[in-house]
């Protein structure tokens, strides 16, 4: 790109990168965007499309349909490879070298198997489109081969859903789960019966829940398990074979840890998070430091230990400088990298106008997580809620938070259809279940 303006690549169209990219629309610079696809995903509603509430188009917004109005905004689908800070250029899958005078990298994390990488095949993860696809495919599946089994214990084990990790997506996806099974498909079979499903939440935790406040993970459990899910805490999966999982638990009034084994063909990832590659690629080029989940320790300006010139954002970024006790990095949520990605914008602005830089301030605005009808919990600057009324504010602000108005009215008229029919439309197998 041949400019006078100064160059700012962007890499990675998530929450970060996407709300840089818009703070920095039709301003005096020239910005570049680099995504693997081409569209921005609004994660935390992927759990709907892994168990048919919602279909993919309904949670993801084409890139360039988002910014055409910038013009000094180019979108490229691609690949970044390499990264040369000294020289301020990088490299693309597809053979592209780009020049940049700033860069912003926010390509978030991926499912974490804690060293069990080849247990991504038996149980995926929820990260991206193809993960909640592939979900869902087997989430019904399961249903689909249950129906046609006739040997009631291997019937059993189709019908019993193991849910690893005990954290918002865990119980997000759970609390979805349970509701398809004992509501949506009540009267779709005639072998089985799809209330009799057994689903297990597995968590490694002495509680679900872990950053909330114990009052509300207590309240979530009990909403769980009054939908008929058991909950498991202070256990931790050890092995996943193709018909049973091997667990290990942990109690306080045992010293010595047990193990048992559950019989199930369907097993659902929600536990840990770690960097993309990228976050690993960045360190060994410009020496910064990682944490032990692969995320960059970054300035109190977001950027990377001697040059000033790259930052980290969102789920990529370890950054403590606005934490009490200067240990607990922000947490990986939607609103944090998109204050980020705002901040960072003010920032390259006040340098072009030779401005002082803005401090970052990290502005709190609780954390949520659904359950499922009518139920929700949220933890609101020392607020606790539960129940329907912290459910209404769930959906209002994921309705929110949806980047294209379209996307906000197909979503509400979805969920205002599934509220009053129970009904779940999305319920296609489109990938291959072996």
């Amino acid at each position: 790109m041949t400019t006078s303006q100064p160059h700012v690549v962007i890499i990675g169209g998530g929450f970060a990168g996407l709300e840089a990219a818009k703070a920095l629309g039709n301003q005096p610079v020239q910005v570049t965007l680099i995504d693997k696809r081409n569209f921005h995903l609004f994660q935390p509603l992927l759990y709907q499309v892994a168990t048919g509430g919602l279909s993919e188009s309904d949670i993801a917004s084409p890139l360039r349909a988002v910014l055409d109005k910038y013009q000094n905004i180019r979108v490229l689908m691609g690949e970044v490879t390499d990264i040369d800070p000294v020289n301020k250029t990088l490299h693309t899958k597809q053979n592209t070298q780009i020049n940049f005078d700033t860069l912003i990298v926010a390509t978030g994390s991926q499912p974490h198997y804690f060293g069990h990488d080849d247990w991504a095949d038996k149980a995926p993860g929820l990260k991206t489109v193809e993960n909640a696809l592939d979900m869902r495919s087997r989430i019904f599946h399961a249903f689909e081969a249950a129906e046609q089994e006739t040997d009631p214990e291997k019937q059993k084990t189709w019908q019993t859903f193991i849910i690893v990790g005990g954290g918002p997506t865990g119980v997000e996806l759970a609390g979805s789960l349970a509701e398809l099974a004992c509501s949506t498909l009540v009267n779709d079979f005639r072998n089985i019966t799809p209330s009799n499903s057994r689903i297990i939440l597995v968590g490694g935790a002495d509680r679900i829940l872990p950053p909330y406040p114990p009052d509300l993970s207590a309240k979530a459990q009990a909403t769980l398990e009054r939908l008929g899910i058991e909950v498991q805490t202070s256990t931790m999966i050890i092995g996943i074979h193709e018909d049973h999982v091997t667990l290990r638990h942990q109690t306080p009034s045992a010293e010595i840890p047990t193990t048992s084994t559950l019989d199930a063909k369907t097993i659902l990832w929600g536990a840990g998070m770690t960097s993309s590659p990228l976050g690993k690629l960045l360190a060994e080029k410009t020496g910064a430091e990682l944490d032990r989940a692969g995320r960059v320790m970054v300035n109190p300006d977001f950027s990377v230990s001697k040059y000033p010139d790259i930052f980290v954002l969102g789920d990529l970024a370890h950054y403590t400088h606005n934490s009490s006790d200067d240990k607990t990095p922000l947490p990986a949520l939607a609103p944090v990298a998109m204050q980020q990605g705002t901040y960072i914008a003010r920032l390259i602005k006040s340098r072009l106008y030779n401005k002082p830089a803005p401090v970052f301030q990290y502005r709190d605005k609780g954390t949520m997580s659904v359950i499922g009808r009518n139920a929700a919990v949220a933890d609101l600057w020392g607020i606790h809620l539960d129940g329907w009324p912290a459910w209404m504010l769930w959906a209002f602000v994921h309705i929110r938070y949806l980047v294209e108005f379209d996307n906000q009215l197909l979503v509400l008229t979805q969920w205002a259809w599934n509220y009053c029919t129970r009904n779940r439309s999305a319920r296609l197998i489109t990938h291959k279940v072996d």
